[in-house]
C-alpha cells in the first residue's frame, strides 16, 4: 500500500522551485499606462492567491507606482514601444521595463521646488532595489520589492 499525505488548507504550500512570469509589450498609445497598472494588478493578485505571497494593500499600490512611473518614463523618453515584465515568488516581484531609449533615466537629488523631474526619486524611495542598464536594444530598468 503507497502512503499518501493529504494536504489541509492549514499546511503550507509546497515549495514552488520556479518564479511566476508575466509580459506585455506596450505602443505608447492613448491607455497603455493603464493597461500596464492592471497587468500588474492581476499579476500580483494571482502571486498572492496562488503563490502565497505577502503582497499587502499598501506595498501593492506602491508596485503600481513605480509601474506607471516607469511605464511613463519609457513613453516619454524612448519614442517607441517598451516592454513591462514582472517575476515574482514569495519572497520578492521585480517589475523589468524595456525599452528602446539610448539614455539611462536621470536620477535628481530631491528638490520640492523643482517641477517635474521627480519619477526616479519615487522609484527609488519606493522599491527596495534598482538596477538601471544599456542593453543591445535600448534600457532595461529593473525594480525589485522585498514582500514582508
Amino acid at each position: 500500500m503507497i502512503g499518501i499525505k493529504r494536504r489541509t488548507p492549514a499546511m503550507p504550500p509546497p515549495v514552488q522551485a520556479a518564479t511566476h512570469h508575466r509580459a506585455a509589450h506596450y505602443d505608447g498609445s492613448v491607455g497603455t499606462i493603464g493597461a500596464a497598472r492592471r497587468l500588474t494588478a492581476d499579476f500580483l493578485h494571482q502571486l498572492a492567491a496562488e503563490w502565497y505571497a505577502p503582497v499587502g494593500a499598501e506595498q501593492m499600490q506602491d508596485i503600481l507606482l513605480v509601474v506607471s512611473e516607469l511605464a511613463t518614463n519609457a513613453e516619454r523618453h524612448s519614442g517607441g514601444p517598451y516592454l513591462v515584465e514582472l517575476a515574482g515568488d514569495a519572497e520578492s516581484v521585480h517589475v523589468t521595463v524595456w525599452d528602446s531609449g539610448s539614455t539611462l533615466p536621470r536620477v535628481f537629488a530631491p528638490d520640492p521646488l523643482r517641477i517635474g523631474g521627480h519619477g526616479m526619486e519615487i522609484v527609488l524611495r519606493l522599491c527596495d532595489g534598482l538596477t538601471m542598464e544599456l542593453v543591445p536594444v535600448g534600457k532595461r530598468v529593473s525594480a525589485r520589492f522585498d514582500l514582508t
